[in-house]
């Protein structure tokens, strides 16, 4: 196979060093191996010729037999169009082209035979195909063309004459070269035991099925063979680990732990809290090191868990610390942890960028000497200026804004590594979070504590702004308070900070007896957090901002959000938001704001959103909607590989069966000295070395 990694596709017939280029740019393919690896997105059937009386808008592509009858030319400047009439005899439609008009009129001639192929559809009462495919009659063979494939293009590569059709006589070129029996990147006793293809005849099959049942077999192997090195490189990385570190142990549950239990709880454990508690206990008595993800919806319970698990930690002489990813939710979690511990002789310190000078030393003087029992603070923690006496607990919060190197800068706190609890509010469905976190063991918290009512989603169109207004009216007017947030994306951000901002003044207008801040991510972090502050202290009523909001504050006053072109997010980060209410006893509300015209997708999103409030719900149903590369978050936690075939969505069972696999092959041979397997520790290594990253997987 490293023949293939070496030779340029400039040298593929037809190709040549300028469309290499553009093929280097737009699809990152620069050798035969990475044109193999780009695989069809659909195929189509050219088993027969349609009659054009027999077509309409509706159908799918299709294929005609006929000739040019005339050209025309439509439109002025950009908007120019060259139309050709065609007809077989039966009828006629027409070919258009909006660019490239002088390399058709040179290429086809009238009253010539042509083969032409392309999707019909409907304009001006007339049947059109827009840029077709078109040859002559000479190359059409029906029968054994078998499915066509169809490769993804963009406008740059079909301006350079390489559309769908150019993809796919290089990649007949490249299928034609590998006919020798290409290397194996499987061991055969996988091959036979899961009754794969052989690589080089899928690679065949992938891109020129002879028949639908081939194609599917390649298609398993392809996605088998993906997935399975995926889950093989991340259980080799966790067992690897399991046997190098070993954990503290912590022997037993003490005073501090049960006098909290007792006498501190602010309410009765839920099942599920009581059930990830136990999981941690188990964990970190008998000496492996623990590395464990806790995922629970907003106001779950989560902090608590880790509260009482840092516990564990000072019952059994070790320190405990606590990693937030912005001053705001590390200031939250200070302030609940201090309420929640009360007159307990426990010393907890806040440490962020903001503290400075005396008060700083303290606390870094306090960690050495182990007075300072448990540490709560932001990436400050990480700096090299902070020393423990005996780090034995670590505490993420939402894990998506921590990379893996400082995940690996706590553990150089410590003499060994400590015991990680990663939590996150982001609820990310199995199959994914098998991918993203699979070095770590996953807890669930999937029930709310008692006296929490769900919130209340509602969707409204945009012209009902005064309806709207007059429901937060009211809301405001029993004591509530209300969040109404804007969107804010990248692309577009000058039109949305207008947008922020003249919704500010609007609110202003229509709220003139209310205190109204406003935040975004342009601000100063001081700046923010100051009005950030009169919303927490409740001086301001009614909060407008950005979603710089969607991780952190904790108003239980605040009973109302308003997500304004709600259109305008994904399904996560629209759960996200919701989050931010009903933190309190009151029932809350949230009202998803849009505009009339709503893409069948989007109104897919907003129905879920307001038939339910379960997270783990909305994230499957996000990730089927997607894709996993677009989940909130999880471009940050590193899915830096880039599955090329497999869709975590829909191939969440066979994702499943290859760890299962991976797994027996791992502990079977954990330090990778059977013989029969020196092929797939060979691949790791080379999937390791080549652009896909495996090492932010885990």
């Amino acid at each position: 196979m490293t023949d293939l990694k070496t030779r340029d596709i400039k040298y593929i017939a037809g190709v040549g060093p300028q469309k290499a280029t553009v093929l280097n740019k737009e699809l990152g393919v620069y050798s035969l191996h990475d044109l193999l690896y780009y695989f069809p997105y659909k195929y189509v059937d050219r088993s027969r010729i349609y009659r054009i009386r027999e077509i309409d808008g509706n159908m799918p592509y299709i294929q005609l037999q006929g000739q040019i009858v005339g050209f025309e030319n439509f439109g002025e400047g950009r908007q120019q169009r060259l139309v050709a009439h065609f007809s077989d005899g039966t009828g006629v439609v027409d070919l258009v082209w909006f660019q490239g008009s002088k390399y058709v009129l040179n290429k086809y001639k009238i009253r010539e035979e042509y083969i032409v192929f392309g999707k019909p559809t409907v304009f001006n009462g007339r049947i059109n195909l827009a840029h077709p495919d078109i040859d002559e009659p000479k190359e059409l063979v029906l029968s054994n063309l078998g499915l066509q494939p169809y490769y993804h293009t963009t406008e740059k590569m079909k301006r350079h004459f390489l559309p769908s059709r150019a993809i796919e006589k290089m990649m007949m070129v490249v299928v034609q070269q590998i006919q020798e029996a290409l290397e194996e990147t499987l061991p055969d006793y996988l091959i036979a035991e899961h009754h794969l293809m052989p690589l080089g005849e899928a690679l065949c099959n992938i891109h020129f099925p002879t028949n639908p049942d081939k194609l599917r077999r390649a298609q398993y192997r392809l996605k088998f063979e993906e997935l399975f090195y995926v889950q093989l490189n991340i259980l080799r990385y966790s067992k690897d680990r399991q046997r190098k570190f070993r954990g503290y142990v912590f022997e037993k549950v003490g005073d501090l732990f049960n006098t909290f239990y007792a006498q501190h709880l602010p309410f009765e454990l839920t099942n599920a809290q009581k059930r990830v508690l136990k999981e941690i206990r188990l964990d970190v008595a008998y000496g492996k090191q623990m590395n464990r993800l806790l995922q629970g919806d907003v106001g779950s319970g989560k902090t608590l868990v880790a509260l009482m698990s840092m516990l564990l930690a000072l019952d059994n002489g070790y320190q405990a610390c606590l990693m937030a990813p912005t001053e705001i939710l590390a200031n939250q979690h200070f302030e609940t942890i201090k309420a929640f511990l009360g007159e307990m002789a426990i010393r907890v310190e806040l440490l962020t960028g903001s503290i400075k000078g005396k008060r700083r030393k303290a606390i870094l003087d306090g960690l050495l000497t182990g007075e300072v029992h448990l540490l709560i603070g932001t990436h400050a923690v990480i700096e090299d200026t902070v020393r423990f006496s005996s780090l034995g607990f670590v505490v993420i919060d939402e894990q998506h804004r921590f990379g893996v190197a400082q995940r690996a800068r706590l553990w150089s706190k410590s003499a060994q590594p400590p015991h990680v609890l990663v939590m996150t509010a982001t609820p990310i469905p199995r199959t994914l979070a098998m991918t993203l976190y699979g070095d770590l063991e996953v807890s669930v918290i999937d029930e709310l504590p008692p006296g929490r009512k769900p919130i209340t989603t509602m969707h409204q169109f945009d012209n009902r702004k005064e309806r709207i207004y007059q429901f937060v009216r009211q809301q405001l007017a029993e004591g509530r308070q209300a969040y109404i947030v804007y969107p804010l994306i990248q692309e577009s951000e000058k039109i949305d900070l207008k947008n922020l901002e003249e919704g500010y003044l609007q609110i202003c207008d229509a709220f003139p007896q209310v205190s109204v801040c406003k935040v975004h991510g342009k601000m100063k972090p001081a700046e923010k957090d100051e009005q950030m502050q009169r919303f927490v202290s409740g001086e301001a009523q009614i909060m407008v901002a950005t979603t710089v909001i969607e991780v952190g504050v904790n108003v239980p006053n605040a009973s109302v959000m308003i997500i304004e072109n709600a259109e305008r997010f994904g399904l996560s980060q629209l759960h996200q938001l919701r989050g931010r209410v009903g933190r309190g006893a009151e029932q809350s509300y949230c009202l998803l704001v849009t505009n009339y015209k709503l893409s069948e997708e989007t109104r897919k999103r907003i129905e879920i959103m307001v038939s339910t409030n379960d997270g783990f719900e909305i994230a499957e149903a996000d990730l089927k909607l997607r894709g996993p590369g677009d989940l909130e978050g999880t471009q940050q936690s590193g899915v830096a590989f880039d599955l090329k075939i497999a869709n975590i969505a829909r191939d969440g069972q066979l994702l499943q069966y290859v760890r299962s696999v991976a797994e027996k092959i791992v502990d079977d041979d954990a330090n990778g000295l059977k013989p029969e397997n020196a092929i797939l520790w060979q691949q790791l290594k080379a999937l390791r070395k080549s652009n896909v990253n495996w090492a932010a997987i885990s």
